[in-house]
């Protein structure tokens, strides 16, 4: 069986297409778990590759989309999602629990329950960018606004953004 005709990676392709995007799952012959390893397997620099990173606050998911050669700024993700106190890691059951992907797949959009996001402006320095869609081995293009826009997710400001 494909790996593009599991569920996850379908829901992926079908949150796409429910968002108007035009976007196709693609399957990779090497693994995107890590920012470097989707670079190498994507043929592009390691920081348009997007991070999807979940933190746990109060028992909840919330994502940080990343770019793979940025460190997520937690103040940044706190304010741009109103957060009160600290996020912290999320563990694998609640990743899985509530996106529905395991750590290492985990797209940004196609979730099982509604996952608060927010989005790291820096990323709208590449025209063209890869994003894990629902297995280590599967990935889709898409550029900064889709993005935003099929995540539903709110743009980060650092402190000296303003």
């Amino acid at each position: 069986m494909s790996l593009l005709e599991r569920e996850p990676v379908r829901r992926v392709q079908a949150a796409l297409e429910a968002a108007g995007s035009t976007s196709r799952v693609i399957e990779l012959q090497a693994t995107a778990r890590t920012a470097e390893d989707a670079a190498r397997a994507c043929g592009v620099d390691v920081g348009a590759i997007v991070k999807s990173l979940v933190f746990s606050h109060d028992g909840q998911a919330v994502m940080a989309l990343v770019a793979g050669d940025r460190r997520c700024d937690m103040q940044a993700l706190k304010q741009a999602l109103g957060l009160s106190g600290e996020p912290g890691r999320a563990d694998p059951d609640l990743v899985k629990r509530q996106t529905g992907f395991t750590i290492g797949g985990v797209a940004p959009c196609g979730h099982l329950t509604p996952v608060p996001a927010a989005i790291d402006p820096d990323l709208a320095r590449f025209e063209r960018l890869f994003a894990a869609a629902g297995h280590p081995h599967c990935v889709f293009a898409t550029d900064f606004d889709e993005l935003r826009r099929i995540s539903s997710a709110v743009e980060m400001r650092s402190a000296g953004q303003g």
